[in-house]
């Protein structure tokens, strides 16, 4: 049986400021060090593993969860998780929970996205605070911002990224401190490594306090079966168990969960960036299973119930009228209703065992099919699952721009966001690389794996970005270029110094008018240079400073 870890709650008295985070941190690293927490090898017995397979048809941009419990209603394991939890720390980063929304949105901790899981797995992390202490604002210091590789800045609805869903130049974020004395049920983000001083210190440790990005998957595409597989640790005792799947969605409002019910923030800065984001909660599905020596199928077409709307505990609220359930994609049916053989389903699991010592053959033919300056599309032929036979499990496909991909580096590097739908043998399979830098070279790596999760040889590939398409950039231009994004705090000191005083004057408009004339071309250069932007924030630092003394005499 796995046995997981929970670390002991913070108490000042006893560890003093500053020491919750680091006890937290030294009982991940034990725990690592000695194996507790993390599943048994599949291959513990040669050649045999016992698997179960998850399947189910989500709607578009879901975050889902999959986790085992006993009969009982003890936590087991978790099998699946979505990247933006697993990986991104969507749960546990920087910013108050009621924060609007956004494409690629960077703050605020969503702490209802599966809050029954979370409080039902056992484990308790320290909370990702902004540095500054100030949750209830955007924007944050410039000197506490490092360049952000995932999330966007937040933007407003308006504006052409919102339906691009693609970053339109680098930015900086405040990847935040673990917190001396709050705690959090979800788990940091685990693909950030601290830079220079502009970091906390406590940034190295993200990634140790997270068991869940080893199960951390490409969220799935809307309306695709998809076929989850989990090799079953040996130690397992065979017996009664129960498979449960939690879903969410943003913006999936209702009669009881809308807009007017879960209004925007107010009185907070930068009211109008994103949108009002949650709808209707959490819904579990639920499956019981018998685990032993034959194959056994079962499966529901209801869901279980719902989680905390505020995510604020671990209950199962009983299904009622609150939550659609005739709607596709909504609520109860964020799973779809599909048909078999036996019936129809939305949440289907098979329990069973199988003997695989063969590896998934090779990708020997991965290329660029498409390539700009924000994207490329790559494909290959699909390998078999045992060598050249059968349909693999899945693809595990990462990507980083400091160097080749290679089995050393494979799992700090940087997965992508969109699941690939595995073939048969010599079928056209692929994905896409998106928010990527112009002019820049990226490395990526892809491994199959089949059910017993034997991995096949890492195949490798180098892409290189086109230059940028002009005409396009924020539109806070050399300012927020410099600073990577409209709301840094010495971007908005010149915005205001703009509108409250050079635009009343007709020297001033001038100005104005001729920085927006030449603005643009400017910006676009030094947004994609990180020399270019430092450049740029000495150029105009004598200005700010100026321009503080102005607004701010002593």
């Amino acid at each position: 049986m796995t046995v997981m870890t929970q670390a002991a709650p913070p108490v000042v008295g006893e560890l003093g400021r500053g020491r919750w985070w680091r006890r937290a941190i030294a009982s991940a690293l034990a725990g690592a060090l000695l194996g507790v927490g993390t599943p048994a090898r599949a291959d513990d017995e040669p050649g045999l593993c016992r698997v179960v397979e998850v399947a189910f048809v989500p709607a578009a941009d879901l975050q889902i969860v999959a986790w085992l419990e006993d009969a009982a209603g003890n936590y087991v394991d978790t099998i699946y998780i979505t990247h933006a939890v697993g990986t991104f720390g969507l749960g546990n980063r920087p910013g108050m929970l009621e924060f609007n929304s956004g494409p690629a949105w960077p703050y605020g901790r969503r702490e209802q996205v599966f809050p029954v899981w979370a409080h039902r797995h056992g484990h308790v992390f320290p909370r990702v605070d902004f540095q500054n202490g100030d949750d209830r604002n955007l924007s944050h210091p410039f000197t506490q911002s490092s360049v952000e590789h995932h999330y966007c800045r937040p933007i407003a609805p308006e504006e052409p990224m919102w339906d691009a869903g693609t970053c339109a130049s680098a930015v900086y974020t405040d990847k935040g401190v673990l917190s001396e004395l709050d705690t959090s049920v979800y788990p940091p983000r685990v693909d950030v490594f601290p830079e220079g001083e502009r970091d906390h210190p406590s940034v190295a440790m993200f990634r140790s306090l997270n068991p869940f990005d080893a199960v951390s998957q490409a969220t799935p595409a809307g309306d695709v079966p998809v076929a989850l597989s989990w090799a079953i640790p040996s130690d397992l005792p065979p017996g009664d168990y129960r498979l449960l799947v939690e879903v969410s969605k943003e913006f999936d409002m209702n009669e009881t969960y809308n807009e007017v019910s879960y209004p925007e923030p107010v009185d907070i800065s930068w009211a109008s960036f994103g949108a009002p984001y949650r709808g209707q909660p959490s819904v579990v599905y639920q499956v019981p299973f018998e685990l032993g020596e034959v194959a056994v199928t079962a499966s529901t077409d209801a869901y279980a119930g719902y989680g905390d709307p505020d995510g604020q505990d671990g209950e199962l609220r009983v299904p009622d009228a609150t939550i659609t359930v005739d709607v596709p994609g909504s609520g109860a049916a964020r799973l779809a209703l599909t048909a078999s053989a036996g019936g129809t389903y939305r949440l289907a699991v098979t329990a069973r065992p199988e003997v695989d010592e063969i590896a998934p053959g090779h990708i020997d033919d991965l290329s660029v099919a498409a390539v700009d300056h924000a994207t490329a599309t790559v494909t290959f032929s699909a390998p078999g699952e045992d060598g050249a036979e059968g349909r693999v499990a899945g693809y595990d496909i990462r990507y980083r721009a400091d160097g080749p991909v290679t089995d050393e580096n494979f799992e700090s590097s940087t997965p992508i966001s969109d699941g690939v739908v595995p073939e048969l043998p010599g079928e056209l399979q692929s994905f896409e690389l998106a928010g990527l830098l112009p002019e820049t070279t990226y490395h990526v790596g892809v491994r199959a794996y089949d059910a017993c999760r034997n991995q096949g040889a890492l195949a490798q590939l180098v892409v290189e970005t086109t230059a940028r398409i002009t005409g396009e950039v924020d539109a806070c231009f050399v300012a927020t270029a410099a600073y990577g994004s409209p709301m840094a705090g010495d971007v908005e000191l010149l915005r205001q110094f703009r509108d409250g005083f050079l635009e009343q004057t007709v020297l001033g408009q001038l100005a104005v008018e001729a920085y927006y004339t030449f603005g643009p071309a400017a910006a676009g250069v030094i947004a994609e240079s990180e020399l270019l932007r430092e450049t740029a924030r000495a150029a105009l630092a004598p200005v700010v400073a100026r321009v503080r003394d102005l607004a701010y005499p002593e």
